[in-house]
Parts: structure tokens; C-alpha cells; sequence
């Protein structure tokens, strides 16, 4: 427990850490995403990357735009080595189900940065990808939301409208544009993210949304420093941990498995390896 605590600690430390150092942190209120000038895309992707928002007032930001297109490598280059590994990893998670029903999975990490987002948004566009498979990507961090931004989307409403009962599921699900996906972002941000997670209304989307959709992947918060990700992947049916190399310490790997139920793993990510290609380092 002396590992856990001390991990925990190092994990808050952090997070206020990068809270305080952030330019323009996301505030608790409604989000209204503007489009920015993408590079000239793919005719079948062109709307996505138009609608791809700005960050800040200054405009939009090359470095957003290429960390937006990291997260949705698989979209906007199907037929590329990262996308085939992703459908790897969707192919083994299969396998599993076959075992174990696995209609809802949380992809958490220890430490904020890992690329947990990458790994959810990727995930779900290559099992959206299955013949007749229809997929619903959750993103249940409601302090830091990433989903809407990354595949471009503008919702009207999101995951805290509907656990507050201002709107139905209907109501805040969007379809990303050329696949069968369809994603709950998040635009209002509320004051108590962890209560609303853990509240029957969320169970009870869940319920809702394991019956109307084949797969459910919902990006969560990291492990250590709140209480947001254990309380999703308590309610799903497994999780999948995201781990970045060179950075994510053993112990806090740990930790994470520790908080969570490492019986309901269904695996580890590693994320940024050096796959001997300077293009796909990132991942």
C-alpha cells in the first residue's frame, strides 16, 4: 500500500502541475468548437478535417492539428502500419469476447499523457470498421475532453447533458462522417464530474447503450489522482490500460492495476516504442 500512496501522490503532484502550467485550460462551462483551415485532405475526408476546431484565440495551432491527426491516425490513413496494429489489438479483444461477453470497455492509463485518447479514438474507428458492427465511443473525461476536438465533431449537447437529464441519448450522440461511428463527447463541463460517473443515470446509459450498440469504448480520466476511471471501469465489462514508453514508471503501472481490478484487464498498450520508423515514432 506504501507504493500505491506514494504513486497516487506523485500522480496529483502532477496533475497540478500540468494544470497550473497549461495556457488556456478548459473551462467548466459549455464548449463551442470553431472550425479551423485543415491541409488539403482526401476527398472522403475532407469534411472531417475541415471541421477540425481552432485552439485559441490566435487561431488555429499546426501542433493541435497534428496531434488531432495522431489521434485519428486510422481514419485518415486506414491502410497504414499503425491502423493494422490497432486492428491487431481489436482482433484480440474479439478473441476474449468470445470467452466473456466484452460489450462495454474502459481505456484508462495511470498518468495523464499516455495516450489513452489516442488508443480509444483509434480502437474505435478500426472495430467500427467490422462489416455490420456498430460502435459507440464514450469520452467520459468531462475535466480534460478530447473526443470532439480530435475527430473534429460539433456537439450540440454531450455525456453530462444526458446524465442530468437535460436531453436524451439521441440528443447528444453525433456520427463521425464516413463510418459507422458514433461518439457522446462532451460540451458541458460540470462541477462534479466523478458524482455524475458513478450516478444510476450512468449505469443506466450503459444498459441503454450495450443494447443498441455491438461494442462501447469509453476514454476515461487517468487512474492515479482521481477517482473518475475506477468508478467507469466499474461499471464495464473490462478495461484496457495504455502504457507509454520510456515514461510510465513501473510502480505507477502498479498502482493503476492496484486501483482498479487487474482480473478485469483484458491487456497493456504500449504507446510511443520505436517501431524502427521515425514517421510512426509517436506511437
Amino acid at each position: 500500500m506504501a507504493k500505491v500512496y506514494e504513486a497516487l501522490r506523485r500522480a496529483e503532484e502532477e496533475r497540478k502541475r500540468k494544470v497550473a502550467g497549461d495556457v488556456a485550460p478548459l473551462p467548466a462551462v459549455d464548449w463551442d468548437p470553431t472550425p479551423q483551415t485543415a491541409p488539403k485532405p482526401s476527398k472522403k475526408l475532407g469534411s472531417l478535417l475541415k471541421r477540425t476546431p481552432a485552439v485559441g484565440r490566435g487561431g488555429p495551432s499546426s501542433n493541435a492539428a497534428a496531434e488531432a491527426n495522431k489521434r485519428r491516425i486510422s481514419l485518415l490513413e486506414p491502410d497504414s502500419f499503425i491502423a493494422e496494429q490497432f486492428r491487431m489489438l481489436r482482433s484480440r479483444i474479439d478473441s476474449m469476447a468470445a470467452e466473456a461477453p466484452i460489450k462495454t470497455i474502459a481505456i484508462t492509463s495511470a498518468n495523464a499523457g499516455e495516450g489513452k485518447s489516442n488508443v480509444s479514438i483509434n480502437l474505435a474507428v478500426v472495430t467500427a470498421m467490422s462489416v455490420d458492427r456498430r460502435v459507440l465511443l464514450i469520452d467520459c473525461d468531462m475535466r480534460r475532453p478530447t473526443i470532439c476536438r480530435s475527430l473534429g465533431l460539433d456537439a450540440q449537447n454531450g455525456l453530462a447533458e444526458v446524465l442530468m437529464g437535460r436531453c436524451n441519448l439521441d440528443d447528444a450522440i453525433v456520427k463521425v462522417e464516413g463510418t459507422s461511428l458514433d461518439a457522446l463527447g462532451v460540451r458541458l463541463q460540470p462541477q462534479n464530474p466523478s458524482e455524475l460517473l458513478g450516478s444510476m443515470e450512468m449505469q443506466r446509459l450503459l444498459e441503454e447503450a450495450s443494447e443498441r450498440y455491438d461494442r462501447v469504448i469509453l476514454d476515461t480520466p487517468a487512474t492515479l489522482g482521481l477517482p473518475d476511471s475506477k468508478i467507469v471501469a466499474g461499471l464495464c465489462d473490462a478495461y484496457l490500460m495504455v502504457v507509454r514508453a520510456g515514461d510510465t514508471a513501473r510502480e505507477d503501472v502498479e498502482a493503476a492495476l492496484e486501483v482498479l481490478d487487474r482480473r478485469r484487464a483484458v491487456g497493456v498498450v504500449l504507446n510511443g516504442a520505436d517501431m524502427g520508423h521515425e514517421r510512426y515514432a509517436y506511437y
